[in-house]
């Protein structure tokens, strides 16, 4: 029995380090500094903006503003950005930072999510916002799948950003947008796609 469980150990650890170690890097998000607007309203259009920012080497950031609303989209997108429009419905904005969740092998280290704080507006007290973690999917250049996974309240909860990351760890490589369901943690504001 003894050698029998030798050799399963050493293939367990064989698995375990072909697996990618996993690390946090973090990026500024200032619309100022980091940010190209490349698509606004004309006067008495409304109040809607298209930017793209610089996110983790060469990943970007992109941000769809409009009526007071955010929707932010990490990596390489397909042509039509209006099919990926997430936002929570109250209005809202986003953090000045981004933290990456990056699988590292060898030489070679990619950004497969991304951990966003938003501030929501708080129905019920218009000067206290609402915190909330956003987990996002990273899209890839020849994937273009991106997307958010799960939404983490961090209002109260001192353990908000590990469980953004548990989760980003665990399930933003395997998540299929469109199809696979988004994980909530905590009473978190009204989420998903908003036509404005």
């Amino acid at each position: 029995m003894r050698a029998l469980l030798i050799p399963l150990a050493l293939a367990g650890f064989c698995q375990a380090a072909q697996a990618g170690d996993i690390s946090s890097a973090y990026t500024d998000l200032d619309w100022k500094k980091d940010c190209v607007t490349y698509a606004q309203a004309a006067e008495g259009d409304g109040d809607w903006a298209s930017l793209v920012c610089s996110g983790y080497r060469g990943y970007p950031v992109l941000v769809g503003y409009d009526d007071a609303r955010e929707s932010v989209y990490y990596g390489f997108p397909s042509d039509d950005m209006t099919a990926v429009w997430e936002s929570f419905t109250a209005f809202n904005g986003s953090g000045p930072k981004v933290e990456w969740r990056i699988e590292t092998n060898g030489d070679i280290a990619i950004p497969f999510a991304a951990i966003h704080r938003r501030s929501v507006s708080n129905p019920e007290d218009e000067k206290k916002s609402i915190e909330v973690l956003v987990v996002a999917k990273v899209a890839q250049p020849e994937e273009h799948q991106g997307c958010t996974i799960g939404l983490v309240l961090a209002t109260g909860n001192a353990q908000a950003n590990d469980l953004a990351r548990k989760l980003a760890d665990e399930k933003a490589k395997t998540f299929t947008c469109g199809k696979d369901k988004r994980e909530v943690i905590g009473d978190v504001p009204p989420f998903g796609r908003v036509d404005n």
